[in-house]
This record gives structure tokens, sequence and C-alpha cells, in this order.
């Protein structure tokens, strides 16, 4: 069974808090897995799946008011409604938006508890005309990042803690560790996040049925596309096959000629905006300087776009790339692989992507905010990992002020001045940290 960093955070949400909550996220990342783990702790357990059960829909859309409603869940449920001893899940709730305005009234009444998830959450619950604040917590879930993968395939906390303590302290992993780690980082590579996929993997240890589930999650995804979209399919789709070579060029950042001649960003907008609503692709924007606060310094139409899963975009390419990552072989251009699974790493852990590209300075792969700073970050997957001219040019610039830098490579971690020459892996510990509350007073004397 595959444990998950989300296991821990729904178990925390519904010890502190009252409310719903909504668990949105691509397909096939393990969403309704680890709510019914989670559901086996509770005496009751009710599942309701609105495409699976027509009556359901017909449940929220003509249900009166509260009371109504509730009696008719009772009625379309063989398990007992205990109240304060029930969860109820809603599954594939983008088939019925209703219950989502509706779980405000649910809430308030206060008799049970409820869990919600889907898919294209972000496609087809963006025009809710009355959304719960207040009573529905939401979170967003990914593929296993590469610990929750480490942990699947065996690794245990010693070794983690073992590289944390390295990262903590800027010292060099033991050299044998540092090897290991990186074999287990080129097999992410190919073998990805997505749950079924490594299950297939721990299961079989044959890639070739890996990289077939991988296709089958891919033909998923174009059907979603088709399916949900059908007056814009044709471009969200043609943007989702460039994503491989477009990562695969020179500067990695999505050419719109290379989709058409005479391609113009605001025609295709809504097309990128899906595929990231959709969880499919992670859009990184471009910034113009490296300045807090990093959202007022993007521009809108220059982007790379990544995709959701590093072993998708590797199953993407043509075959037999999959043995010459696992191999390590030099003659092969990981840039591209190396940049996504960063890319869907650093999205996971909660922070907003964007790159730093410059005619005079140069470009530099990442930007982050990190503790209030703003922290740069290189990926290099070759030999000369210490040749980063755009990053250097950034990291003497006194007008940005930058106090630290990451260059992220194959090789074992060292310090050079402002910069951290860290392997890889070590990715998984660029976490977002949690605010403290900051407390401040006004001093009202002499006014009132």
């Amino acid at each position: 069974m595959l444990k998950r960093k989300i296991d821990t955070y729904i178990q925390d949400f519904f010890k502190s808090s009252n409310k719903a909550l909504l668990i949105t996220g691509a397909r096939q990342i393990g969403k309704t897995f680890s709510v019914r783990e989670y559901g086996k702790q509770w005496k009751h357990f009710v599942e309701i799946n609105f495409i699976e059960n027509e009556d359901a829909l017909l449940l929220f859309r003509s249900a009166k008011n509260t009371d109504d409603l509730l009696l008719r869940l009772s009625l379309l449920t063989k398990q007992q409604l205990e109240k304060g001893n029930t969860l109820i899940f809603f599954d594939e709730v983008q088939a019925c938006p209703e219950v989502v305005t509706a779980i405000k009234f649910l809430v308030d009444e206060g008799s049970y508890r409820y869990i919600l998830s889907g898919s294209l959450l972000g496609v087809e619950l963006k025009d809710l005309r009355s959304e719960p604040v207040g009573y529905m917590g939401v979170k967003e879930m990914y593929p296993l990042d590469f610990e929750e993968f480490v942990r699947a395939l065996g690794v245990g906390d010693a070794v983690i803690n073992n590289v944390m303590n390295s990262w903590n302290k800027l010292q060099p992993v033991d050299e044998f560790v540092h090897n290991k780690m990186m074999e287990l980082f080129r097999l992410y590579l190919i073998v990805g996040g997505m749950p079924e996929a490594v299950s297939k993997y721990i299961e079989t240890n044959n890639l070739q049925e890996v990289m077939a589930v991988q296709r089958d999650i891919i033909t998923m995804y174009k059907r979603d596309i088709a399916q949900y979209d059908p007056n814009n399919k044709l471009a969200i789709n043609d943007i989702f096959d460039l994503i491989p070579p477009e990562l695969d060029a020179k500067n990695k950042r999505f050419i719109l000629k290379n989709l058409n001649e005479n391609a113009k960003y605001d025609r295709y907008h809504n097309s990128f905006l899906w595929l990231k609503n959709a969880g499919v692709a992670i859009p990184v924007y471009n910034i113009e300087e490296p300045k807090q606060p990093l959202l007022l310094a993007r521009s809108r139409n220059l982007l790379k776009l990544f995709m959701c899963d590093v072993g998708l975009l590797a199953a993407m390419y043509a075959e037999g790339i999959q043995m010459r990552i696992i191999r390590g072989d030099k003659d092969i251009n990981h840039g591209s692989v190396f940049e996504n699974v960063v890319a869907q790493e650093l999205k996971a852990h909660g922070f907003e992507l964007y790159y730093y590209n410059n005619k005079k300075r140069g470009e530099v792969d990442f930007v982050i905010a990190r503790d209030g700073n703003v922290l740069p970050i290189e990926v290099k997957s070759g030999k000369d990992y210490t040749q980063h001219r755009a990053l250097a040019n950034i990291m003497d610039c006194k007008d940005y002020s930058l106090a630290q830098a990451i260059v992220l490579c194959n090789d074992n971690l060292r310090c050079n001045g402002k910069l951290i020459y860290a392997p890889v892996y070590m990715t998984m510990f660029l976490n977002k940290n949690e605010s403290a509350p900051v407390e401040y007073k006004v001093d009202l004397s002499g006014i009132v």
C-alpha cells in the first residue's frame, strides 16, 4: 500500500476543523484511494459517486432544503447514518457542481462530516455561483513526490534523515548513499509518481508494464480534452502533444509559432488555462526581475509548460529513452526530464513557479519565493554544472541583493560562496515553511 503525505493532512484537518474538505488534482493521482483509507477509521463511511450513481445527481438537483437532502441521502445508501460518527464521501463531484454549493448547509446542519473529490475540478467548478467560503477547505493533491516514491520502494527513515541532515548542515552525503539516491532518482524519472505506475513497478519491476500504464493515462487525458472542452479540443490537444518537444528544445520555452505560424497567445490562453486547471500541465511564467513580489514581475505570455508527472513525460518520448536514463548515458540530454521533475516537486511543495530570462543577463531555470526571500534555482543534468553565466550574473547584481542560489546537479553537495551545489534529489527538502502567526497591536492611547 502506498503511503501518501496527504493521508496525514486529511487526519489533521478533521481533527482541527469542522469544515468539509475538497481534494482537487489531476486524474489517477490517488485521491479516492486516500479518502477510502481515511474512511476506514470512521464507524460509518458512506461513499456516493456522482458518475456511477445517477440517482445521486437527481437527489441534489431537486432537493427542497437541507432536511429534504439528508432524508434523501439516508434513502440512497445502505450504510447507517449516525450523527457524530459518519463520514460522507462525495466522489466525482465535477459531475454535480450543486453539491459544492449545498455543502455549506450540510456543514451548518452539523450531523455528519463531509469530504469531496473528483477530477477536472479546476475546469468544472471555476464558475461556481456560491462557493462555500468558511465551510470547506480545499487541498490540491499531486502525484507521488520523490520522497513518497523512495519510501514506497522501501527506503526508510534512517536514510531519509541522514540525507536531510546533510542538507541542513550543507555537508556532502555519504558517497554510497548518494550513489544509491541518484540511482533511485533516475528510476523516478521514468516511473514517475502516478500511483498505478508506481504500484506496477513495485509489483513487477517491469518497465514495459509501467509504460503501458502510463500510455493508458495519457490516452485518458486526451479523452478528457475531447470530452470536456469540445470547442477548443484541437488546440488543447496540440499544446499537450507539443509539451515534450518544446521541453527538449534549447531554451525549453513554449513557442506558439510551433503550434501555428500566426498564433497569438490571447487566442490560446484558455487552452493553456484548461491544461493547468485540469492538473495535466504546470505552467512556469517568465519574470523580468528576480524581486519580490514575483507575481508583479510576471510576463503573461512567456512561459514554459511541464507535464504534471515526469513519468508521463518520459513515456511520451521515443521508446528506449527509459533504459538510457537508468544507465545514466552521457550522450543523451536529460535536461527536459530533470527540469520537469524539479517543477513538479516544487509545485507539490506549494511553490508558485517562475523562470528568469533577460537578453543581457541570460536565463535561470526557476525562481521561487521562500522564507520571504527570492531563491534562484538552476538545474544541470550534465558534467559542466559549474557553468551558469545567467545565475552568476544575477547573483552579482547589486540591484537584486540575492542572498543565496541553488544549482541542482548529479554530484554531491558542496557550497561555493552564495551558491549551493546540491544533488537533484535534494529538491525533496525544498518545502514552503509555514509562517508563524504575526501579532501586531495598535497603540490607541491618546485617541480613545
